[in-house]
């Protein structure tokens, strides 16, 4: 059964950290064939959003605080869900925990960089397209924003 884990970033165990690490690394960089550093010192002020399955890590996200990724908004980046699990609607069920709790942090409106071809999934969440399609790390984005 799939079960949520939020933690912060100190209360993270060096063995999740280094399954979070390797399940970015497994989709952002080698999946998505892209160079880029992922580790950008976000994480240490970020929430922690892991998704379990028998144990296993199989999706993650991170809410970064309002003034890091944008001045006037929290965000939620870095969402993954492993290969071995695509297609079960656990990117949504991530989704919906991290919307849910990046609310109850910051009871804010959400600002996020979403790769261009994901812009339906994160309509059905609510938010909105806000700036053109921009080229971050060679793939194509847009910006989005969830008014609450």
């Amino acid at each position: 059964m799939l079960h949520f884990k939020i933690k912060s970033f100190d209360e993270l165990s060096a063995k999740v950290l280094y399954e979070l690490l390797q399940l970015r690394e497994e989709v952002f960089v080698i999946e998505q064939n892209c160079i880029y550093q992922d580790m950008d010192n976000k994480d240490y002020k970020s929430v922690h959003v892991m998704g379990f399955l028998n144990n296993n890590l199989v999706a993650y996200c991170r809410i970064v605080p309002q003034g890091i990724s944008y001045i006037d908004y929290p965000s939620i980046g870095r969402v993954v869900t492993s290969p071995a699990v695509r297609g079960q609607e656990i990117g949504k069920k991530l989704m919906q925990c991290a919307i849910e709790e990046t609310i109850k942090l910051y009871n804010k409106s959400i600002k996020i960089s979403a790769q261009a071809h994901l812009q339906k999934f994160y309509q059905s969440f609510g938010f909105q397209t806000v700036s053109e399609e921009y080229l971050e790390d060679d793939i194509p984005h847009v910006a989005m924003v969830l008014s609450i």
